[in-house]
């Protein structure tokens, strides 16, 4: 049920929201030159995939997890990307492939080794990760990687249809505030 509504909702969103999409490319266009920010990131069991986002910080920066990353790189353009969280809109292309759920852990870079084990331990790397959470609506970042695995764990227990809408819910009212820079 879950994939249908992932799939539902994803195409949904990228049809509906293609003008907010194409003026948001634009304006990143002129804001940075490259729009669109691309990184491999593990998927479920552990597969990589290529994740797709709107570019928030000066092209060039050092692909580090978002809370190694330095402040001053995030252009103003970017900054109210990551408050309004459009600079997610793009995962939705990365959910209606199958890469990504709309709700499931924050797939993490391939170099997060510790968090990556810390989810294995747990189970959490049979889950599809995804674009928000439990962790993200508690505002617990990859900074914390044991306590991020435990609530990731938590959620993959409790995850109903329900559960799917209300974290969609907060995270849409501003719950949380997931990774961010610390600076």
């Amino acid at each position: 049920m879950i994939r249908f509504l992932d799939c539902f909702f994803s195409l949904l969103g990228l049809v509906l929201g293609a003008p907010v999409l194409v003026l948001l490319l634009i304006i990143g266009f002129f804001d940075t030159g490259s729009p669109l920010f691309c990184q491999q990131r593990v998927g479920r069991n552990q597969r990589p995939f290529t994740l797709v986002k709107f570019r928030t910080m000066r092209k060039g920066t050092a692909s580090v997890a978002t809370h190694l990353a330095n402040v001053g790189d995030i252009t103003a353009f970017g900054r109210f990307l990551r408050r309004t969280k459009l600079d997610e809109l793009p995962q939705l292309w990365n959910v209606l492939k199958g890469e990504m759920s709309l709700v499931g852990p924050r797939p993490c870079l391939t170099s997060q080794h510790e968090l990556i084990a810390e989810r294995e331990a747990r189970g959490v790397m049979q889950m599809r990760p995804g674009i928000t959470g439990l962790a993200q609506v508690k505002g617990i970042d990859m900074s914390t990687p044991v306590l991020l695995a435990e609530t990731d764990a938590e959620m993959g227990v409790d995850l109903t249809v329900s559960a799917y809408f209300k974290y969609i819910f907060l995270t849409v009212l501003g719950k949380g505030a997931g990774d961010r820079v610390v600076g």
